[in-house]
């Protein structure tokens, strides 16, 4: 009897985990499809599948709201190998003297509301190498205005990454860490008629354009990635953007 009940108390036990688990995502709008391949990180302020191969997220994820924009916590880079993934993974020697930024994908300045965020925003599985050009210019302007779109709507969906055209990129460092070719972000916000969404695709060279000349529909980047950003959202809204909705 002692053991049925034991045995009858790791059922409830695994169960109540599971119902946590779903629920932990549960109404996370910002999470793209992924499969059971995929090594799924989560920290304080991003979600983000970590690649062992390109030693480069496939996408991160987060949502941004109007609050955390407002944060005012400061701190400098401090770029550092993540502790929740397992090796092979990047590390700042492949990047030291490579002629290429250690691109954020979540930002740093998006953290400001959580010392935590800020410093798990710099381990490697959130970043990429980035065009230094483009990095403070294209890729920069995109980051404002998705905080500009927070502190409007009150809070913003967003999944970024990178994007490989050749099935040999180029690759840095001792560890082999691959070069994008472009990059995506997509947005989604909810407002009183639905989800609306834009996203971007930039080249990952000489890159200063404004958001508007990079801006695409979420549909196009899926096509080209061969993922579903917004999983939750109904077709309509990825297939479509008015940039008169986005000038903020």
């Amino acid at each position: 009897m002692k053991i049925l009940w034991i045995f009858c108390l790791l059922l409830a036990t695994c169960a109540s985990v599971g119902t946590q688990r779903a629920a932990s995502t549960a109404g996370q709008v910002e999470i793209p499809a992924y499969d059971a391949s995929e090594d799924i990180v989560r920290h304080l302020g991003y979600t983000a599948s970590y690649n062992h191969t390109t030693l480069c997220p496939d996408w991160v994820a987060w949502e941004l709201t109007a609050d955390e924009v407002a944060g005012t916590y400061e701190q400098g880079r401090q770029f550092s190998r993540d502790p929740d993934v397992d090796f092979p993974k990047a590390s700042r020697e492949d990047y030291s003297n490579s002629g290429w930024d250690k691109g954020h994908m979540a930002p740093h300045a998006d953290m400001k509301w959580s010392r935590q965020a800020m410093t798990e925003s710099d381990y490697f599985t959130n970043i990429c190498p980035q065009n230094k050009e483009m990095n403070a210019g294209a890729w920069r302007k995109i980051e404002e205005m998705t905080r500009r779109v927070a502190k409007h709507c009150g809070a913003v969906y967003v999944v970024c990454g990178p994007v490989y055209d050749s099935d040999e990129p180029r690759h840095i460092g001792p560890a082999c860490v691959h070069v994008p070719d472009r990059f995506f972000k997509a947005l989604a916000v909810s407002t009183s008629d639905g989800y609306r969404t834009v996203a971007f695709l930039v080249g990952n060279d000489y890159q200063v354009g404004t958001p508007r000349s990079y801006a695409v529909t979420v549909d196009s980047v899926e096509t080209v990635i061969g993922r579903n950003l917004f999983p939750s959202l109904p077709e309509e809204a990825e297939a479509v953007y008015n940039w008169n909705d986005w000038k903020y």
